[in-house]
């Protein structure tokens, strides 16, 4: 019997990853789901059949522990976890600073060091970074999301660069937008944020691309966005 994919998802939790997970599960892969607090995820993890690993990104030891305990090597890992702090540059605290840079970019660098690792040794996989708009402007009082997010952004390229040919698929996905959930519904009613099922559907375009053709960075927005 042929083994079904394995995706991880790092950084789980009701918004986007969910709708990630609840895709992937219908198009047949298994799933591990990571998160620093696992508990809020029962319900997910029994729609989807996905086993639960506590995990913080940030930290070497949980990552290195989160992959020793997968069942396989994984097909696709796709990095979610994100923090941020607002305020004026000058009140900003350092150590809160430090730690948006730690889980967006960070974060980010251990676990795909780790995905890499096992994807060359069985020659393919993929590998997706969630960025945002933040990664490519930034704005006004959100230095330090900024910092973490153009970072994620080099890493993604970087590696794109270097692991593509050696079969390894690496992409950056730009959320350029709101993204829809109970707390944010849609203000207009006509699509003026994004829907994180439609957001997957883009996920799941670019774990299958060939790679003729492979994109190592997307931008999804909705339509009524502005540039």
């Amino acid at each position: 019997m042929t083994e079904k994919p394995l995706a991880l998802i790092v950084g789980v939790g009701d918004g986007l990853s969910a709708s990630l997970a609840r895709l992937l599960a219908r198009e047949g892969y298994d799933l591990v789901l990571a998160s620093r607090v696992i508990g809020k995820l029962s319900a997910l993890a029994m729609q989807t059949d996905a086993a639960l690993q506590t995990c913080d990104a940030s930290d070497e030891t949980s990552v290195n522990a989160l992959f020793a305990a997968l069942p396989r090597d994984p097909d696709a890992v796709i990095y979610n976890p994100s923090f941020r702090v607002r305020g004026a540059l000058v009140d900003l605290n350092p150590m809160h600073v430090r730690k948006t840079i730690e889980i967006t970019a960070f974060g980010a660098f251990l676990v795909a060091q780790q995905a890499a690792r096992r994807m060359l040794a069985r020659g393919g996989g993929t590998i997706i970074f969630t960025g945002a708009s933040a990664g490519v402007k930034g704005y006004a009082k959100s230095a330090p999301f900024a910092m973490g997010k153009f970072a994620l952004r080099g890493l993604a390229q970087s590696m794109a660069r270097e692991l593509h040919p050696q079969g390894v698929h690496v992409a950056h996905v730009v959320i350029d937008g709101g993204i829809r959930s109970a707390q944010r519904p849609d203000p207009e009613g006509r699509d003026a944020t994004l829907d994180p099922d439609a957001i997957a559907l883009e996920y799941l375009r670019l774990i299958r691309q060939p790679r003729n053709a492979w994109s190592w960075e997307i931008e999804v927005r909705p339509w009524l966005e502005t540039f």
